[in-house]
Formats: structure tokens, C-alpha cells, sequence
């Protein structure tokens, strides 16, 4: 089972890491014989075509890792104990101990590590999973994905001084809400740095989008578990409306796929371009703050 997609070298040659976690399509067979929903409705919890929006980036330099599994499947962006104990038959053990679920709000709406649903009324399973299978995908795919990232992260900090992840999904038009192409979390200003994010924003609202920050989606697993912008690794979630890029209801492209993935990668590039001025004031910034103590 092969956990992810790699695109461009792992050795931190570029300080940006781009991830796509919910982009997979993979539906191994032991699993669809074990739901009640058809391919067609599972794939609707899937950010589809995210990897492939970002293949001018990828041509430009940067370096990919996409899922390859369905996140009907396992979702990547979801963290080892967000898991629904209704889901499972007996404890999942973890080194021999329990697992004491983490009853997180996206777990109670369906949406944990194992989705319970692929969309409202729509449950994926029609009665309990065993504990172990939910061990063996936590281990073929979840591991090998975080463990992936953080050594990637981790070499391009040695390299540049700093590492930025730039966590790519897709997100359905928010209800409610002032419209927005892109929203940009990061966690309320605590997984990068205010310099970093505010100079990707600018951007990409230069390039003609309109950008959100925070609302409605301010950062997931990922960035929370990747951040650590103290020590020089800033995490960046970026949510792009689907209607930009594909029609919803039938997941098919449009015409306007191929101008959304050059806007992308023109801003990545360009955010690219300004992070040797970006770092410095970072630096600068850090600096002031350790005199300030």
C-alpha cells in the first residue's frame, strides 16, 4: 500500500513543502465491500483534483506530497485518536494501552480520522469496524504521511533557516458568509508567522482573488501538528472554492481549472521569490522580541 505521492526532491531544496491530504482517490476493494455507499458518493468528501491543480507549481519548483487513499478512507488531516468509539468493535490499542478517543467537534459531526459519513445522512459503514483495521490504516498511511512531512520540514529548515507547509484543499462555497475564492488559516495567527501570511495574502489578492482569513476554516491536524513557528517552521492551510475549478455536483473540471492552477502557482512562486526579505524580518522580529525579555 503506498501511503502518498511525491513530486520533487525531499531534501528541503525549496523551503516550501506543499501538501495535498484529501485529493487521494484510492477505495481499496475490502473496503467497499464494507460500505453501504457507491464510489460515486464516497468521493464527494474527497478535495478533488487539488493534487492536479497544483502540477504548475510542482513544474515550477515546488515539491508535492499527495494522498493517494480516499479521505472516505482515512482522513490525513485528522489526528491518530479523533475516532469515534461507536465506530469500533473493541479498544484501539496504542503500545498496548487504549486509546482514550479525542471527542473533537469535527469527530461529533461524522468527519474524524475515520469518516463516519460522507455527507449529511449519508453514513459510510453499515454497523461497527474492527479496532484492528482501524490500527492498520492509522499504520499504512497516517504514520508514514506525518512522518513524511516532518522530515521534509525538517530538512528545509537546515537548509534555509526556516520551513513553510502550504496544506492545499478545496472547500464547498461557505453559506452564510461573505463570499471568498481563498481562505487562508493559520490558526488565528499561531502556526506562522503574521509577516508570512499577511505578505501570501496580498498576493493572491493582487492576482484577483478574494481572500478570508480564519473564517470559516482557520487550520486542521496538519497545521496544528506540523507548526512550531518559534523554532522556524510556519504552517499555512489554504481552502479554494470548488466552484472555481470544477462543478460540484458532477466533480468534473471546467474551464476554469487551468487559469485557477496558473494563479496558484503564480502566487506560491512569488511568495517564493519574497521570503529571503520575509526571513530577514523574521529574524529581525525574533531578535527585537529576545531583547524585549
Amino acid at each position: 500500500m503506498t501511503p502518498f505521492l511525491r513530486t520533487g526532491p525531499a531534501d528541503g531544496a525549496s523551503p516550501i513543502l506543499l501538501t495535498s491530504p484529501h485529493s487521494g482517490t484510492q477505495l481499496p476493494a475490502a473496503f467497499l465491500r464494507s460500505t453501504r455507499l457507491p464510489p460515486a458518493a464516497l468521493r464527494r468528501i474527497e478535495d478533488c483534483h487539488v493534487g492536479a491543480l497544483l502540477a504548475a507549481s510542482v513544474a515550477a519548483g515546488l515539491p508535492l506530497l499527495e494522498a493517494t487513499h480516499s479521505r472516505a478512507y482515512l482522513d490525513l488531516n485528522r489526528a491518530e485518536d479523533e475516532l469515534d468509539p461507536a465506530m469500533l468493535s473493541g479498544p484501539l490499542l496504542v503500545g498496548g494501552t487504549a486509546m482514550v478517543p479525542n471527542l473533537t467537534d469535527r469527530l461529533r459531526r461524522g468527519y474524524g480520522l475515520l469518516p463516519r459519513i460522507a455527507a449529511p445522512n449519508q453514513p459510510i459503514y453499515p454497523g461497527r469496524i474492527p479496532a484492528t483495521e482501524a490500527e492498520a490504516r492509522i499504520a499504512a498511511l497516517h504514520r508514514p504521511w506525518h512522518g513524511a512531512i516532518a522530515r521534509s520540514l525538517t530538512a528545509a529548515r537546515a537548509r534555509h533557516g526556516f520551513a513553510i507547509l502550504v496544506d492545499c484543499h478545496s472547500m464547498p462555497t461557505p453559506d452564510g458568509l461573505p463570499a471568498a475564492d481563498l481562505v487562508i488559516g493559520d490558526l488565528h495567527g499561531q502556526s506562522a508567522d503574521g509577516h508570512l501570511v499577511a505578505r501570501l495574502e496580498s498576493i493572491f489578492a493582487g492576482l484577483g482573488l478574494k481572500v478570508s482569513r480564519n473564517v470559516p476554516y482557520a487550520g486542521g491536524h496538519t497545521t496544528e501538528r506540523h507548526a512550531a513557528p518559534g523554532m522556524g517552521i510556519h504552517a499555512i492551510q489554504l481552502e479554494f472554492d470548488r466552484k472555481l475549478y470544477m462543478h460540484p455536483e458532477s466533480l468534473r473540471p471546467h474551464a476554469g481549472f487551468a487559469s485557477l492552477s496558473a494563479t496558484i502557482a503564480a502566487a506560491l512562486i512569488g511568495f517564493a521569490d519574497a521570503l529571503p526579505n520575509l526571513a530577514l524580518g523574521m529574524r529581525q522580529t525574533h531578535e527585537n522580541s529576545l531583547a524585549a525579555e
